[in-house]
């Protein structure tokens, strides 16, 4: 009688066949839900074929997408007898978290915003702990990335066609319509576009709106997300490991074509960041080049002074590329800095509960200065915790994103592979980023975010075993 198959292998395929799958869920996510969970309501379902294929979709639609996705993930997981692989706080604090979400949506001010927000935030968690649980090798990884990265450069190609042919052409036909009184435009085009602000009367003329124009001058990318420091955020995260997997899979190919395909990954990621002219995501990559001088095959002391290397052209990088943002009192800063005082004082006034997952626009409406613009959220995912959820709600979330923090940078100073090491560089600068940014609430970049952590925090356990 023939001995039965081992199991073994089979355990394997269905592994990397739910990574395939997850990752194309997260690249689904990084191509259609690049918007902010609160501006739900106001992100239109597509109805058509084109439009669904154009346009992003509302940020719930997202949670849909994800339960199935997770409920394979948690049912292939109990069926390999699951067990947290790290510090078991790294399990305990999310969950902490979450609670605290739960009971600050019970004295919400605005349930509209809480709702979409509690499902985004359930499927940040519900993503940290699948990454956990079923991406525990190095090979699952790069499964996974599959997907995740085949969208990733839909989105650089997207932000590159939208500087170098988009945004140019646009702004030459609106100028062209102005300069022909619109007649060249269909009339229900032109109302179209005064309901959308795009033309604006003066005077008794149509014209085309100035602000409309002046961004178009700016020629800030934002490719699939909703807005440029967002597209920064992803490239942070994405393209450390999007340059290890051109290097060295690319290693059998002939010269001419490995540098063309370095080169394109370069051009596309570099590009992309520049052009989406975010000053703290170019301060946040020139950290993380710093960072990564350290995995060089040399010397302590010539990693050192690659790192002041980096820094120094960086540095002197920035301030030619931004002179006249930061000769105009860099004003940006100054309204993040409104932003945060509005934030701490919410957290002052209501400090058990906050105002609610997701609420940060009803307090800063009150609390704002008279000069500054609306915002909706804090431009820092960390004060906003302590705003929206209260003090228990923002410490349990930075208890739980520096220990997290400091479990990935403790294992970027070890022989991590390759791509773990590279995936671990683009997590440090992603939460960087959310110092400035609101990352966290945009589910295609926090749900990918967690999710790689979750398995990097794996990887990390199982390198300090052996």
């Amino acid at each position: 009688m023939a001995a039965p198959e081992p199991k073994y292998p089979v355990a394997v395929s269905v592994g990397e066949g739910f990574a395939l799958a997850f990752g194309l869920f997260l690249g689904l996510a990084l191509w259609k839900f690049g918007n902010p969970v609160v501006l739900d309501a106001r992100v239109a379902p597509p109805t058509s074929l084109v439009e669904a294929w154009s346009q992003s979709w509302p940020p719930r639609w997202g949670f849909w997408f994800l339960m199935p996705v997770g409920f394979f993930g948690v049912l292939f997981t109990i069926a390999h007898k699951p067990r947290w692989t790290g510090s078991r706080w790294l399990w305990i604090l999310p969950l902490a978290w979450l609670g605290c979400q739960l009971a600050s949506a019970t004295q919400t001010t605005d349930r509209a915003l809480t709702a979409p927000t509690l499902m985004h935030f359930g499927g940040c968690v519900l993503c940290y702990f699948i990454g956990n649980w079923r991406l525990g090798e190095e090979r699952s990884f790069r499964v996974l990335l599959i997907g995740l990265l085949a969208a990733f450069a839909v989105c650089l190609v997207r932000a590159s066609d939208q500087k170098l042919f988009e945004f140019p052409q646009e702004k030459k036909t609106l100028l062209e319509g102005e300069r022909t009184s619109w007649t060249n435009f269909a009339p229900e085009v032109v109302r179209q576009m005064k309901n959308d602000g795009i033309i604006i009367t003066t005077n008794g003329l149509d014209a085309a709106n100035p602000v409309i124009v002046a961004k178009y001058d700016k020629g800030r990318v934002f490719g699939t997300l909703v807005y440029p420091n967002a597209l920064a955020g992803a490239v942070l995260l994405l393209l450390p490991v999007t340059l290890t997997l051109a290097v060295n899979g690319t290693r059998g190919f002939r010269t001419l074509t490995r540098c063309a395909v370095i080169g394109l990954a370069l051009f596309l990621g570099v590009g992309s960041l520049l052009w989406s002219q975010s000053r703290s995501g170019w301060l946040i990559a020139v950290a993380m080049v710093g960072a990564a001088s350290f995995r060089l095959n040399c010397s302590v002391r010539w990693k050192w002074l690659a790192l002041l290397l980096v820094v120094a052209v960086g540095s002197a990088a920035f301030a030619l590329r931004f002179h006249h943002y930061l000769t105009a009192g860099a004003t940006s800063v100054g309204a993040r800095l409104d932003y945060w005082h509005a934030a701490v004082k919410n957290t002052v006034e209501h400090p058990l509960f906050g105002s609610g997952p997701g609420t940060f626009q009803r307090p800063y409406a009150l609390l704002k200065r008279p000069e500054s613009e609306m915002a909706r959220l804090a431009h820092n995912d960390y004060l906003e915790q302590f705003s929206d959820s209260g003090v228990l709600g923002g410490v349990s979330y930075a208890a739980w994103i520096g220990l997290l923090l400091g479990t990935i940078a403790r294992g970027t100073l070890r022989v991590l592979p390759p791509t773990t090491f590279a995936i671990s560089v683009g997590l440090l600068g992603w939460f960087a980023q959310g110092l400035s940014e609101f990352g966290l609430y945009i589910p295609a970049l926090a749900w990918t975010a967690f999710a790689l952590a979750g398995g990097v925090v794996r990887l990390i356990a199982h390198q300090e075993k052996s």
